[in-house]
């Protein structure tokens, strides 16, 4: 489903898609924001080009809160107790800085793109949950001194037991923003190709071919920016990540609204923030993650509409969308080097849902990585860290699920008829001993597909919601007659 950000796409015309060679110094794999502000960057000092499996901002980059922050929920507690107090100061520093250089790159290049400073507050509902607000609040006050506050009341329309106040945050319209750095990009005669999936990377000659369609990219360097790494080895990022989607809705609530933007600090999470749409202020709802492919926080479209209407009774649902986000096992992104395998490759990925503050990060990290310029961030999101794993809960619930979705077919499943599979509904049935999966559509066309994703083989597991088949293992999806629309799989089911 589109989001309220894509509208914008609509008068943007579409970048070629690449038909012949190139040679290049740096490829930029990923038309989203981290990829395109990398190759921003870099196509002041070097020949670059971006390709794009669709057209660029077309993933999680357009369909996010716009928030730029370095509020990351209640996380500088536990990055002090993981990490350090030096690491966590860091941190938040690097975070802080993304923020300015988004504001700086706005600036130096005209990009109209809805930037404006505001306050992030992160709340609680629940009175059990003050003294970790009160303990985040007192660990921030020591990395960054006069950072942030806590306070009991806000300006949401919500009962709530108090928040720490981020002053002098920001947010921005996403979409505006990729293609204003798009445009950048080619001024600096940079090269950016839509709708050019990439199908493989191979050493040769002692440069990388990307091969993407009938065509390929010759160059020095490569840009995994992907969001989810589409290659499994090296790297082995799926073992070091679970993919995460947040339902998000727009609503027009027909009257003023609040200043600020806001998270809770509680399971299930909502997200909100106001949108200037011409004389109008618009609302969006973000949140009620769930660990792709599982039936966790079923629609939550409806439940975030329930809660939005609690606020504002009259109002008017503009928008619905769904977004995958990477999560990694200690919360902390892979920026940098892909693998020592592949020197030369670097990937920036597990953003953890703070992706436009990370965007820069990244972008920064490998910008100066390629030019041999040291960055004082580069330590602090090394992708090829091999610490112990911290979230030993987390891994096991990814072993388990791969081992079942694998293992599955060895168990006698009871035959379900055709028949019993409702219009606009997906269901994995057993048909003549074999399992399919099948997609009813609402004029009662049947699709089949095989319901294992491309990426490492494990059974699928069909959000009705969406209509889409997900992955529970790694968080590929599909639509539902197959194509993939999600990494880390670029392969389509087979029907």
């Amino acid at each position: 489903m589109q989001s309220y950000w894509e509208e914008e796409r609509k008068k943007h015309k579409e970048y070629e898609s690449l038909k012949n060679n190139l040679s290049v110094s740096v490829c930029v794999i990923g038309g989203g924001i981290t990829g395109l502000t990398t190759a921003y960057y870099l196509s002041k000092n070097t020949s670059v080009a971006v390709v794009e499996k669709e057209r660029i901002c077309s993933s999680t980059s357009g369909k996010n809160t716009g928030k730029v922050t370095s509020q990351h929920g209640l996380f500088y507690k536990y990055l002090i107790d993981s990490q350090g107090k030096e690491y966590a100061k860091k941190y938040l520093e690097a975070n802080q800085k993304a923020i300015n250089d988004i504001e700086s790159i706005i600036n130096k290049e005209k990009i109209n793109c809805d930037f404006e400073r505001e306050t992030a507050y992160v709340f609680t509902k629940k009175e059990t949950e003050i003294d970790k607000l009160k303990d985040e609040q007192k660990v921030v006050d020591k990395l960054n001194k006069g950072i942030s506050k806590f306070v009991k009341t806000t300006d949401l329309p919500m009962e709530m037991q108090g928040a720490i106040m981020f002053e002098n945050q920001a947010k921005i319209h996403p979409v505006k923003y990729a293609y204003g750095l798009a445009d950048s990009i080619l001024k600096n005669n940079g090269r950016i190709y839509e709708n050019s999936k990439v199908t493989d990377i191979k050493k040769e000659n002692g440069k990388y071919a990307v091969y993407i369609n009938k065509s390929k990219i010759t160059a020095d360097y490569v840009v995994v920016a992907t969001r989810y790494p589409f290659m499994v080895v090296p790297g082995y990022y799926f073992l070091k990540m679970y993919q995460s989607t947040s339902y998000a809705i727009v609503i027009d609530t027909k009257t003023k609204l609040f200043k600020g933007m806001y998270i809770n600090c509680e399971v299930p999470n909502m997200s909100f923030r106001t949108i200037k749409d011409g004389d109008r202020e618009l609302l969006l709802a973000v949140g009620y993650d769930y660990k792709t492919g599982t039936d966790e926080f079923k629609d939550g479209y409806a439940r975030l509409e329930t809660i939005v209407r609690r606020m504002y009774p009259n109002s008017e649902i503009l928008y619905k969308w769904s977004a995958e986000d990477c999560i990694t096992l200690d919360k902390i992104p892979y920026i940098g080097n892909y693998s020592n395998m592949m020197p030369n490759v670097f990937v920036a990925t597990g953003f953890n849902k703070w992706g436009l503050t990370f965007s820069n990060i990244a972008a920064n990290i490998i910008k100066n990585k390629i030019l041999g310029i040291e960055n004082e961030y580069e330590d602090l999101f090394r992708a090829q860290r091999i610490e112990p794993i911290k979230n030993r809960q987390e891994v096991g619930n990814m072993l388990k699920e791969a081992n079942k979705s694998i293992l599955w077919s060895k168990f006698k499943v009871p035959k379900t008829e055709l028949d019993d599979i409702k219009i606009g509904e997906g269901k994995i049935v057993e048909v003549n001993h074999k399992k399919v999966g099948i997609y009813k559509a609402n004029n009662g066309e049947v699709f089949k597909v095989k319901p294992v994703c491309t990426h490492l083989g494990c059974e699928l597991h069909f959000n009705n919601i969406d209509k889409v088949w997900e992955c529970p293992c790694h968080g590929s999806k599909f639509s539902y007659d197959g194509k993939s629309i999600e990494v880390p799989s670029n392969k389509d089911l087979k029907s």
